[in-house]
């Protein structure tokens, strides 16, 4: 017998036990004696050749008797094709979520290992495809289906994920995102992304907070939503506060701030669970939604007429100035078209009066009083990041995994921030630095004016000439 082998084990296509000899030969498994030891044909026995080496192992796997008259050349490119595949398929079979395994890492990891002439990794992508998918948990295809309990809802450092479910909701929340909840609660954003939610369900919803000493944004929850009724958003904000306050020891957590879009469910529910919470509505959508109405009912009149569009740019970033001289100067822009027969105009001014001071309460879309946080890009921003992550819809499991694996990296990056291991950048002066330092500049302005006991139709032409300075900004 040969001194010195090496064996190596593998599996053939079929998922029968191979063993390989010194990374040269591969053997199938044959069949078993009586003395319970293995009988293992040279992978040629059946091919053109018709090899009659062959091996005998015990159960230890340690060899009784080896023929090694083979009668073809070795294929040291076909033995590591094989140690690859099963290596590549015992790491997939080892990890308890297969979704977290990064296949070409390990690729290049047991490449290095194996020390042969190793196959191109494209050469076996759909074989760890294959097998990668038989690990995959079934998938889940309506809101019954979800299960009460899973590997899946627990946090890479073991602790509970999942912290609510019924046939409308699910919700997703560590202890760390309540604890973000708890002490970061001065402004809170919330808002869905449409284009990862599930086949079965309407949108993922996500909160998330603003930690000022780091001038950082963190996610506090995710949630998978069935649909947008008012209802659902009341049981999701019920949850988040209920699991906040178990953690506090029952003392009330409640925003002072709740940013979101011009979405009245989520308001009204927001308002109903925490009423002392200050509703802000994204500028960016009620300039979004002006936008579209100007470009339906006088696009023409604001392109062509100067004066028009100042009118229109004005209406535009009321939100800035004092709530208290937003209608009379609404009146004195109405009065002026009516004199110009602006008619197209009008129209625009019209539904602005009838939605954003008739319908809406002009306190949740203004920000005279704060302009460090005027749209809900916090939001919006990991919306794109997470729609970027997907070229398709996810499946149930899949979107799991990534959501557990985003409050890790979030958990990593505020545990080294909260240490002073990473420096925390200075934010770069932006528009609403901008906008802020000229509204404090027309309020000291205001507060003479005011002192000077001059005529109320003179601090309504400064809140105006503002609204023409802020043009030059925004």
């Amino acid at each position: 017998m040969e001194e010195n082998l090496i064996i190596d084990i593998s599996e053939s296509n079929k998922g029968k036990e191979q063993i390989i000899i010194n990374k040269k030969y591969k053997f199938n498994f044959s069949y078993k004696r009586k003395d319970n030891s293995k009988v293992y044909k040279c992978t040629e026995y059946k091919k053109i050749n018709k090899c009659k080496s062959f091996i005998i192992l015990n159960d230890k796997k340690e060899i009784l008797k080896y023929n090694s008259s083979h009668n073809h050349p070795e294929n040291e490119y076909d033995v590591s094709l094989s140690i690859m595949k099963h290596k590549i398929k015992d790491g997939i079979e080892k990890s308890s979520i297969p979704f977290g395994i990064k296949i070409k890492p390990l690729y290049n990891k047991i490449s290095k290992e194996i020390g042969l002439i190793c196959p191109e990794y494209n050469s076996i992508k759909s074989q760890i495809s294959r097998n990668l998918n038989k690990k995959l948990p079934s998938n889940v295809t309506t809101f019954a289906e979800i299960p009460s309990e899973s590997e899946y809802y627990k946090t890479k450092r073991g602790e509970n994920f999942m912290i609510f479910k019924n046939s409308n909701l699910i919700i997703f929340q560590s202890p760390f995102q309540a604890k973000l909840f708890r002490e970061y609660n001065d402004d809170i954003f919330v808002d869905g992304t449409f284009f990862i939610a599930l086949k079965f369900s309407y949108q993922v919803f996500i909160t998330r907070t603003y930690a000022k000493e780091l001038d950082s944004f963190y996610t506090t929850s995710f949630a998978i939503l069935k649909n947008k009724e008012q209802e659902t958003y009341k049981m999701l904000f019920e949850k988040l506060k209920k699991n906040a306050n178990t953690c506090n020891n029952n003392i009330r957590i409640e925003p002072k701030n709740l940013h979101c879009d011009f979405e009245r469910a989520i308001s009204k529910a927001a308002k109903t669970i925490f009423p002392n919470t200050n509703i802000k509505y994204c500028i960016w959508h009620y300039k979004k939604s002006l936008e579209i109405k100007k470009n339906k009912l006088c696009y023409n009149e604001v392109k062509n007429n100067n004066n028009i569009f100042i009118y229109y740019k004005a209406i535009s970033n009321l939100p800035f100035i004092n709530p208290e001289y937003i209608f009379d100067i609404y009146v004195i822009i109405k009065i002026k078209s009516i004199k110009n027969n602006y008619c197209q105009f009008l129209k625009f001014l019209e539904y602005f009066y009838k939605t954003y001071l008739i319908d809406y309460d002009m306190k949740i879309w203004n920000y005279y009083n704060n302009i460090e946080h005027i749209t809900n890009n916090a939001s919006e921003s990991l919306n794109n990041y997470l729609n970027n992550l997907f070229p398709t819809k996810p499946s149930f499991y899949e979107l799991i995994d990534k959501l557990n694996e985003l409050e890790h990296l979030s958990y990593y990056d505020y545990q080294r921030k909260i240490r002073g291991i990473w420096k925390i950048k200075k934010r770069a002066i932006n528009k609403a630095n901008e906008i802020s330092v000229l509204i404090e500049r027309f309020k000291s302005i205001e507060a003479k004016l005011i002192d000077a006991k001059c005529d109320r139709n003179k601090i309504i032409n400064l809140w105006f000439d503002c609204l023409t300075n802020l043009n030059n900004i925004i």
